[in-house]
């Protein structure tokens, strides 16, 4: 269960609110902008309902909690998988592989009439689990929060497992990985 509290009970400061509170939010453009030099791991989200899978590329995902063990996401409101994901009750996080861009662009693309024939992919404890994923993370849906054009899924993980490859990494509006800082 979520509790809601307003953000002045975190504020350490119990002045009144400063003016920037007040100033208009930044236009979309900026934002959409700033966000796309943001680097973020690739997932494709999966779920099945009336023995159909579902799925779509998302980058907006995140580990929530460890106790209890939680993930978020967002998915934009008229996505036809949030519809889908909040019926079914379950979804699964595939986290992809630096290789699997091809994978990412077609489960991105709403002209893809059939999203599971290119990639390979089986059921796994009734859920699409996208092969050769760097990780995979499965989850029981929890709460569900209004987030602007957004809403943002919160999930308890019941299962999970990665494998040492290198991420599919989307920033400045491309795909690429990430590499370890050489501190020579």
């Amino acid at each position: 269960m979520i509790e809601c509290v307003p953000a002045e009970k975190f504020n350490d400061n119990s002045a009144s609110p400063s003016d920037d509170t007040e100033s208009p939010l930044v236009p979309i453009d900026q934002f959409r902008s700033v966000m796309t030099q943001v680097a973020s791991a690739v997932s494709v989200v999966t779920c099945a309902l009336g023995g159909q899978p579902h799925g779509a590329t998302v980058s907006a995902f995140a580990s929530l909690s460890m106790e209890p063990p939680m993930m978020m996401m967002a998915l934009n409101r008229h996505s036809e998988l949030l519809h889908i994901i909040l019926q079914a009750g379950r979804f699964r996080i595939n986290v992809l592989s630096a290789d699997q861009q091809e994978i990412a662009t077609w489960f991105a693309s709403e002209r893809s009439p059939d999203r599971f024939i290119g990639p390979r992919w089986r059921y796994d404890d009734g859920l699409p689990l996208v092969f050769d994923a760097q990780a995979w993370i499965t989850c029981a849906l929890g709460e569900v929060l209004q987030g602007g054009d957004h809403v943002i899924l919160l999930g308890y993980v019941k299962d999970a497992a990665a494998q040492p490859r290198p991420p599919l990494v989307r920033y400045a509006r491309t795909f690429g990985t990430y590499s370890p800082w050489d501190r020579g």
